[in-house]
């Protein structure tokens, strides 16, 4: 696949949830936002089918993303099977880290190859109360 300046696509962001477990201000502002009934999120399976259709069409580096992608019920087991989606060459992640320390073996075992890690974490009021 080409863009309009005919340069090479071959890289898919996949948000895999609109949940967080920080309030940063440009993606949870004081007032909320309204959560996407989890009926309309689409499942791993359809995602995964997503992912083969444009791994067909050359996509290769996929990075997952969210709201924060770690929060979703699940995800290990579904990054395994992206994975081993033909034509799949690269997967990573886009994380706040609040829930990195314990999933990271699963992440490493899982075949995740690259993390960015936001530093709003590092802002005291994007993080949650100690009293929830």
């Amino acid at each position: 696949m080409l863009d309009g300046h005919k340069r090479v696509i071959d890289y898919l962001r996949i948000s895999v949830t609109d949940r967080c477990n920080l309030r940063c201000l440009y993606c949870m502002p004081p007032e909320g936002v309204p959560w996407t009934p989890h009926q309309d999120i689409l499942t791993y399976e359809e995602l995964l089918r997503l992912a083969e259709i444009f791994a067909g069409l050359g996509i290769k580096k996929v990075r997952i993303t969210g709201g924060e992608p770690l929060v979703r019920r699940g995800l290990t087991e579904f990054l395994k099977r992206l994975k081993e989606v033909p034509g799949i060459e690269a997967l990573s992640l886009t994380t706040n880290g609040l829930l990195l320390a314990e999933q990271l073996p699963g992440l490493a075992e899982a075949g995740v190859g690259g993390i960015n890690i936001s530093i709003d974490a590092l802002e005291e009021a994007a993080l949650p109360s100690r009293d929830q």
